[in-house]
């Protein structure tokens, strides 16, 4: 009996220790076009673009020295579909299963150009589906 009292309260304190964590925050890390549009805006400090979009592929410099951050994202999706037939008698069945994939890249630059001070001076991106 009693080791049926010590797996309980094992079990209540595994419970108990699993909530106390708090909540777990999920960060969508996703760079999009909507991401940029909305949230991206001139004057905003270099280290508040670093949080939202992450480290740029490219850093640079512009013909006065200010600095300019490029993003270049590709993706590529690919969907497989399958489907399959059955026809016949019981004793002449037929089947046959066909397959295709299709598949599409995306690709998304942004280009992010700062100030002396470090603030965003000018934004500009361009997508692409194919």
């Amino acid at each position: 009996m009693t080791r049926t009292w010590m797996a309980l309260g094992l079990c209540l304190v595994v419970a108990v220790a699993g909530c106390a964590g708090g909540k777990a925050e999920i960060k969508e890390d996703r760079l999009t076009v909507g991401k940029v549009q909305g949230e991206v805006k001139v004057g905003m400090p270099a280290s508040q673009v670093a949080e939202l979009l992450g480290s740029p592929n490219i850093v640079t410099t512009d013909e006065k020295r200010r600095e300019v951050w490029i993003y270049d994202k590709v993706s590529t999706d690919r969907v497989d579909t399958a489907s399959s037939t059955f026809a016949g008698l019981i004793i002449l069945g037929a089947s046959s299963r066909d397959s295709s994939s299709s598949q599409r890249q995306r690709t998304l630059t942004i280009i992010i150009k700062y100030d002396e001070d470090k603030k965003v001076r000018d934004f500009a991106y361009n997508a692409t589906q194919f």
